[in-house]
């Protein structure tokens, strides 16, 4: 049995999962999928946000400030590309200058640090490329650009490192309370757990009303991307938001870690899963990014994509008013984590340590230290940002890495292979192209998918039919074999 089963392996749950490493527990993480943050992990903003938006009384509020500060430190422990490129909130008019007053003292209340409100000229001079009819901004220097699904995949991966078990494709069909611990049912099997930590992200409510009676609704929300070519990535310097209004945030446009630039989302109620793009939000989304900036190269557009984010829903039944839901559930031993959305990415590392502390160590008050817990992850060579001796060097070491597969990012064989060997390894084409970038470039995977597809299963000992672009019940790459090359000569 397990002191504590984590149902969700999103940012939500793997991160509290390594930060529970710090003590001596016997802990699972579970997935339904075949990959970690494989759901709204995989496909947001990817923003680390200052804290102004979040009124001080929320969860949101509370946690935001304090795990935008602790991102430095986490993405140097997990080799995690960060980058405080800072933001901008910017106003077309006196009436929005008078939201830009609000958010600006709302920052201040949640110790924002550096937090300015800037004129039209000081504006452009920050950002050249955005639209004339701006009059000022909010300008917040802490505001960040993080890759999520690194973030997510090295949390984990530190997780397993530090002695989690993780169970992927381990979709949770039943949860049932017994005595003083719970048996979990899977597709796989069953699990039995002291507690549960309940991360499954839009399926948090779905999770907890097979243990509990519901007091918690959530509502997914698709939200639409474009991803620009990096030859567009220089176009804006800072992330830059319309004026929020009761709808949300609004169409950001914003540069990448990678160097690329990213437009988006919008806000669509639908079905959860529902992560069709249609054109008609794709084109709501462009009118809406003309708008702060109009010089937007559209034809160096690389990719569009949908992500769900879920928001908790008052009705009849809620105690919640649209903020993070972190707690002990009703059901003794039944842990909460739900309603997760912006700026859950921002606050992980906040949340994870309030859970720890302030939550399970209650419970289980004579849980030991465990002094051999490490928060680093064993680091990635990325063989584009070597320098030329160091390329030379590790081409001596492993001539893999002299074997360039991804010319678009410059993704070579052996970083592949590393990325599949690793803890919580990249099983199908789509968890390499997280983990390394083979495939994210301008041609989208369009030539090094072949080689990545044989790579895979090389390494893995598999047939090359068995290898599967992305979730578990997606179509295969390959349906079966044709014929040979003798037949064909």
């Amino acid at each position: 049995m397990y002191d504590i089963a984590i149902i969700g392996a999103g940012i939500a749950g793997s991160y509290i999962a390594r930060e529970l490493t710090r003590y001596k527990l016997d802990i699972v993480l579970l997935d339904g999928e075949n990959d970690v943050g494989n759901q709204i992990t995989m496909a947001n903003s990817a923003i680390v946000h200052a804290g102004f938006d979040a009124p001080a009384y929320k969860l949101k509020g509370k946690f935001n400030t304090t795990g935008n500060l602790m991102y430095d430190q986490v993405c140097e422990d997990l080799d995690v590309p960060f980058k405080r490129c800072g933001s901008l909130v910017v106003a077309h008019n006196e009436y929005e200058m008078a939201t830009i007053h609000e958010l600006y003292q709302n920052g201040l209340k949640n110790g924002v640090p550096g937090l300015k409100i800037l004129f039209k000229e000081e504006v452009h001079a920050m950002e050249p490329h955005i639209s004339e009819d701006i009059c000022g901004a909010l300008y917040a220097p802490t505001a960040g650009i993080v890759s999520p699904f690194e973030l997510c995949i090295h949390a984990a991966e530190n997780a397993v490192d530090n002695g989690v078990t993780l169970k992927l494709n381990h979709m949770v069909t039943a949860i049932d309370k017994i005595n003083e611990h719970f048996k979990i049912t899977t597709n796989c099997g069953e699990i039995e757990a002291k507690y549960v930590i309940n991360a499954a992200g839009v399926y948090a409510d779905d999770i907890y009303e097979m243990v509990g009676e519901p007091y918690f609704q959530l509502l997914a929300r698709k939200g639409n991307y474009f991803i620009f070519d990096k030859e567009a990535g220089s176009l804006v310097n800072s992330v830059i938001f319309p004026c929020p209004s009761k709808k949300g945030k609004g169409i950001l446009v914003a540069p990448t870690v990678h160097g690329n630039l990213l437009i988006g989302p919008d806000a669509e109620p639908v079905d959860k899963g529902d992560i069709s793009t249609t054109t008609d939000r794709l084109d709501y989304i462009k009118q809406n990014a003309l708008k702060n900036c109009p010089s937007l190269p559209f034809n160096k557009i690389i990719r569009s994509y949908a992500g769900l984010r879920n928001t908790p829903i008052k009705d009849t039944f809620t105690t919640t008013d649209g903020d993070f839901i972190i707690e002990e559930s009703p059901v003794k031993g039944f842990i909460n984590v739900a309603g997760y959305e912006s700026p859950g990415l921002t606050s992980i590392p906040a949340v994870a340590h309030y859970v720890v502390e302030e939550i399970v160590k209650p419970l289980i008050p004579d849980i030991e230290e465990n002094l051999d817990y490490n928060p680093k992850v064993r680091k990635h060579l990325r063989f584009d940002e070597m320098t030329e001796e160091e390329k030379v060097d590790i081409i001596k070491q492993d001539p893999k890495y002299g074997k360039v597969i991804c010319r678009c990012e410059t993704i070579t064989e052996g970083e592949i292979i590393d990325v599949i060997h690793r803890s919580a390894g990249a099983r199908t084409v789509k968890s390499v192209k997280k983990r390394c970038r083979a495939g994210m470039g301008r041609c989208q995977g369009g030539f090094c998918s072949p080689r990545v597809v044989e790579i895979l299963a090389r390494e893995l000992n598999c047939s090359l039919d068995d290898i599967m672009y992305d979730q578990q019940d997606s179509t295969y790459i390959l349906s079966g074999h044709t014929k040979s090359v003798k037949e064909e000569a």
